[in-house]
């Protein structure tokens, strides 16, 4: 068997305030393989953005080490593509300009970054709106910008923090789709932080429940149904069963809560 793509290993994470010190992950220990699509779920504040913005280099660890292809992360890396909620997309460049702009250290000559823009914005469905400009755009659009750009300098893991929650409920399901068409094209390994577990079963080839705060690995549960996926699966028995066993895993978490 080939090594682990990312290996996340005794991490834990302390935010000290001037009243008190809080725990917001606690011993992760956490694997994931090359082409790998994982989710990560739980109750809100149990530290899954936390977790990824540690794996992105953004924030440091407390203690325990995370590792892309043997290396230590100890910043953020061009071998790890991020994307957030919110689209962070430049107002006065166009979305060609907007994806070729993350290619600016990439020591490519100019016509050689407009192809690779337009590669990119090909593969998310935005050929025809490469010259508009992000108020021109819908909210789908945007992100679909923010994933051509996040892929433009074809990082090996993807990072993504709840990127399609800004969106209405039809939009969503439809970057669902999109998505899987585009990591199923560049075959990288994805770490994907959801509240909505529909969203998490759909998408993942596993799915990591984390418990409340500190946040630890509750349960990881592997998601066995045939790709290509397309949205009718959600309607299935066999997607019901695995929703269901991580719906559990999280209601448990939340009546730990209440009752606290």
């Amino acid at each position: 068997m080939s090594e682990p793509k990312v290996i996340i290993r005794g991490l834990r994470k302390e935010f000290v305030t001037a009243k008190r010190e809080v725990v917001a992950l606690d011993g992760i220990d956490l694997e994931l393989a090359e082409n790998e699509f994982v989710c990560l779920v739980g109750t809100s504040g149990c530290g899954k953005s936390t977790l990824l913005s540690i794996v992105a280099g953004l924030q440091e660890a407390t203690a325990g080490e995370v590792l892309v292809d043997g290396v230590p992360v100890d910043g953020p890396g061009r071998d790890r593509g991020v994307v957030f909620q919110a689209y962070t997309l430049f107002p006065w460049l166009t979305a060609r300009e907007n994806v070729e702009f993350a290619l600016r250290d990439e020591h490519l000559s100019r016509r050689e970054r407009r192809e690779r823009a337009a590669e990119q914005l090909a593969l998310v469905g935005l050929s025809g709106f490469m010259e508009a400009y992000p108020n021109q755009l819908s909210g789908g659009m945007k992100q679909r910008v923010a994933i051509a750009r996040a892929l433009s300098y074809r990082p090996t893991v993807l990072l993504m923090d709840e990127p399609f929650g800004a969106l209405d409920a039809l939009t969503r399901k439809m970057m669902q789709e999109l998505l899987t068409r585009v990591w199923e094209a560049h075959r990288l390994t994805v770490l994907f932080v959801t509240h909505d577990v529909e969203e998490a079963v759909f998408l993942s080839d596993r799915v990591v429940v984390m418990t409340n705060r500190p946040g630890v690995v509750k349960d990881e549960v592997a998601i066995e149904l045939p790709r290509p996926r397309k949205y009718e699966l959600v309607a299935s028995d066999a997607f019901a069963e695995p929703k269901l066993r991580v719906l559990e895993s999280i209601r448990e978490e939340s009546l730990k809560a209440v009752a606290v």
